[in-house]
């Protein structure tokens, strides 16, 4: 079987599937399979791939099949240039996120002390940490989220110090200088909706919110201001169609509000200061 064959009928297989993008990730699972870059399968297409390529490449065409994520087979994925470690423990990153990023970067911070909220992968956290050069605190209610957060900031080399706990729980009074999270947001209503990759794969905690999907941005908001120094941020990622309840959810106690759009214009992320 050589590399141009496989990737032929794995692409062939995937899209008669209905599977989205059914080439690319049959380029993604195959190279996966071999071991090496997606370059390869154009480089050296007329190469054999060996019996037990062959047979890890049957075998993540079928998970994909069956609706797990590509990146769940794979174990990684890119967020902001860099290559991050996933597991169903945690959700995957969005491109989307990444302008949680940028909103951060664009109020040109020197944050003492920053703190992401249910830190997940620690994509966010991480990043922050290697742009801004700082150090970063984390939470996540999952130990085992936190777990993956610690091996990505460590094989990355950033300063992100992780505790496991509810929200802001353990952090004091006006100690931070920011407050990034992409919380839940999902209501409950909507859970059997979403796409089965989403619903079936990623972790409900991390997705689910409550019955009407506001829950975490109602209590972020009250503990934004408790552990908030006076002038500084809070930066969130929305959901769909949250643009309006979450201003109206910050009406008191917070100032220089603003939403950025995400590429296809969509309200993506909130910012709000804390009052002086």
């Amino acid at each position: 079987m050589t590399v141009q064959t496989a990737l032929l009928q794995g692409a062939k297989i995937l899209d008669d599937s209905g599977i989205p993008a059914a080439r690319l990730t049959a380029e993604v699972l195959l190279s996966h399979a071999l071991g090496r870059e997606r370059t390869y399968l154009y480089s050296y297409p007329e190469a054999d791939i060996g019996d037990l390529a062959w047979l890890h490449y049957g075998r993540y065409l079928h998970e994909r099949l069956q609706g797990k994520p590509t990146q769940y087979i794979t174990r990684k994925q890119d967020f902001f240039g860099r290559e991050f470690r996933v597991s169903p423990d945690v959700l995957i990153p969005r491109p989307e996120t990444e302008h949680v990023i940028e909103q951060v970067l664009a109020l040109n911070p020197h944050p003492s002390r920053i703190v992401d909220v249910g830190c997940g992968s620690g994509a966010i956290a991480v990043t922050l940490s290697l742009e801004l050069g700082c150090v970063v605190f984390a939470t996540d209610i999952s130990p085992a989220a936190a777990a993956v957060a610690r091996a990505n900031a460590a094989a990355l080399g950033a300063t992100v110090h992780i505790v496991v706990c509810d929200l802001l729980a353990p952090v004091g009074a006006c100690e931070c200088d920011l407050v990034v999270s992409n919380p839940p947001y999902v209501p409950k209503s909507q859970l059997e909706s979403l796409q089965r990759e989403v619903r079936d794969y990623e972790p409900v905690t991390a997705l689910l919110a409550g019955e009407a999907g506001t829950e975490f941005y109602e209590r972020l908001a009250d503990e934004g201001k408790r552990v908030l120094r006076p002038g500084g941020y809070i930066v969130l990622e929305l959901g769909f169609s949250f643009s309006e309840p979450v201003r109206s959810i910050f009406q008191h106690g917070w100032d220089h509000i603003s939403v950025l759009p995400d590429l296809a214009g969509i309200p993506r992320v909130f910012a709000a200061r804390r009052t002086r």
